[in-house]
């Protein structure tokens, strides 16, 4: 009789092998859970194939100590799936991140089993904590496997990579609702360890440095734009109730000339109370999306230097402007994050999903995955598809082949995905061979 655990993610595809119960010793069959009665804490019980779900066995649910002590069994043979850290480590430490403290787990990578835990400050003086308890009990070849590296715990994670650790990126997926509602940071610590041990693919933390100051330029950025929208709405919206003869004035013209006359707007003591506090209030509102408009540009023009520093051959694409060459930047982040193009596509939300049927074959459009960096993509087909010539023949060669025009943009997408992330690989390789070699 063999005993099954397989890891929390339920998307992991792990084969189907038959397992049996450690207390009644009857035999079931759990797809994609593990056990029914038999699970981690943090895992949504599954059913039992093999019997009715009333029949529960008669010991109840296991505790962690006696989860912590099942042996993981290895997949059965034949199956494509090995976890990326199987044979790799020997510990893994999960973190789980908030504002004001880490909670921390050691984990055996070939038990399972919690060897310790911990939780710090998320200070400098919590990180040495960390890093000591690390060594006392993970002594050995170790990865830090961290929810959030790029908020909560992001300086943690700058902390440990300065160290020299090793630390993947963990997502924090959407927590099902759990039978004995447990929930605490140290589960979450423990299932962000185990949730890493089960993973084929894992990714690395995000680059700082000129990464990140593309991604604070391009948040800042695009809080003014959307500060600037709100405030041209409400513009127009003064207008529209503002006193007749002001009204008057105002409505025509395009929306920049209707800033700048309100913007220089004056008083006059013989206007009357609703007179001049109408022009007050689409004076100062005129000149916040102003300042706001000035602001943006601004942010652009860093972007822009920044972008013709770290990658410049993204601008010489057509279609290709320093905003969207600036997300492809800040997704992307540094050479060896994404593993191959296809990942990069699937990232942008711009792979295919067949959705055939019958003698249809066919794919619809991927609504998952960075949708800022889906938004880039967009945009640059879309102007790829006014001003680019080969472009346009691609979109009516495929018109006459039946494709509609949903289609043809999503396979624009994603030869758009292969070719940016192609040009970012081969930048990123180019920069670092001409490095200087330390002696």
């Amino acid at each position: 009789m063999s005993v099954l655990v397989i890891a929390t993610d339920p998307k992991q595809p792990i084969g189907l092998p038959v397992s049996g119960c450690l207390c009644c010793g009857s035999v079931v069959a759990v797809a994609g859970i593990g056990l029914a009665h038999h699970r981690w804490p943090d895992q949504k019980p599954g059913r039992p194939q093999g019997r009715a779900s009333s029949q529960s066995c008669h010991f109840g649910d296991l505790t962690q100590a006696d989860a912590d002590s099942v042996l993981p069994v290895p997949p059965r043979k034949g199956s494509t799936v090995k976890p990326m850290l199987a044979g790799a480590v020997e510990f893994v430490i999960g973190v789980d991140t908030h504002r004001d403290s880490h909670t921390a787990a050691a984990v055996n990578a070939a038990t399972g089993g919690v060897i310790e835990q911990l939780t710090v400050a998320t200070d400098a003086f919590g990180y040495r904590k960390l890093k000591t308890f690390a060594d006392r009990h993970a002594d050995g070849t170790r990865v830090w496997a961290i929810e959030g590296t790029g908020s909560y715990g992001s300086g943690l994670t700058t902390a440990l990579l300065e160290a020299g650790e090793w630390v993947v990126e963990i997502d924090r997926p959407a927590r099902p609702a759990r039978r004995d509602g447990a929930k605490s940071d140290n589960l979450d610590a423990v299932r962000a360890a185990r949730e890493a041990l089960s993973r084929e693919h894992l990714a690395a933390p995000r680059a700082r440095g000129d990464r990140e100051a593309l991604r604070v330029l391009m948040a800042a950025r695009q809080g003014a734009i959307v500060g600037r929208t709100k405030a041209i709405g409400q513009l127009k919206a003064l207008i529209v109730n503002a006193p007749h003869a002001l009204r008057e004035q105002l409505r025509q013209g395009s929306t920049d000339d209707q800033l700048q006359r309100c913007a220089r707007l004056r008083t006059l003591p013989t206007h009357s109370v609703e007179h001049r506090a109408t022009i007050q209030a689409l004076r100062g509102t005129a000149r916040r999306a102003l300042a706001l408009e000035a602001e943006a540009a601004e942010y652009e023009t860093e972007l822009e230097r920044l972008v013709v520093a770290i990658c410049p051959v993204l601008l010489e694409q057509p279609g290709i402007g320093a905003i969207t060459a600036a997300q492809f930047l800040v997704s992307w982040s540094h050479l060896g994050r994404i593993r191959s193009e296809a990942a990069f596509a699937a990232l942008a939300g711009a792979s295919p999903i067949p959705a055939s049927s019958g003698q249809v074959t066919r794919h619809r459009l991927n609504r998952s995955g960075d949708r800022q960096l889906n938004r880039a993509l967009h945009t640059v087909a879309l102007c790829r598809l006014r001003i680019h010539e080969p472009t346009k023949t691609y979109a009516e060669r495929r018109t006459q082949e039946g494709k509609s025009a949903r289609d043809i943009k999503r396979c624009l997408k994603r030869a758009i995905a292969r070719e940016v992330y192609r040009l970012m690989n081969a930048q990123a390789a180019a920069v670092t061979r001409n490095l200087p070699k330390a002696a």
